[in-house]
């Protein structure tokens, strides 16, 4: 039942990060902390990590100042190739994405684009592969999220 609840939760999520088909959720955890648990969640499922690009660090070289904000590119052939066959155009949104954020009151976030979402956005709506990988990129967050 846990389980289910916080799925519920990340698909409800708050609608101050109102953007189109960004799904997010609240982190309990610092931003470091979330985004090594997250990368570690993703190399544990097998997917590759192609990237963990770190805004605030390339703020910091040029005299900026960014709360912590960390995106993570990972994926897999497995998953991705499927949608990609739906409509080769979802290419462009592909490898997937997390974000790890840090708004202003201090809270953490994890954000990530709605495959459901991407799938209408390239007029595949019904292309099975953005269901389950809804489902996969909600389990990943579930888990690295877990106290």
């Amino acid at each position: 039942m846990r389980k289910i609840a916080l799925l519920i939760l990340l698909h409800l999520s708050l609608p101050a990060f109102a953007a189109d088909g960004l799904i997010t959720a609240e982190s309990l955890r610092g931003a470091k902390d979330t985004m090594d648990r997250l990368e570690s969640v993703v190399k544990e499922r097998g997917l590759t990590v192609f990237a963990r690009i770190d805004h605030a660090a390339g703020a910091a070289k040029v005299g900026k100042k960014l709360r912590a904000t960390e995106v993570l590119i990972f994926g897999n052939p497995q998953g991705g190739t499927p949608f990609i066959e739906c409509a080769q155009s979802v290419g462009i949104d592909l490898p997937l994405k997390a974000l790890v954020w840090q708004d202003q009151a201090g809270k953490v976030w994890v954000g990530y684009n709605d495959p459901a979402y991407l799938a209408a956005r390239h007029g595949v709506a019904s292309c099975p592969a953005a269901a389950g990988l809804s489902k996969g990129l909600a389990g990943l967050v579930q888990e690295a999220l877990k106290q």
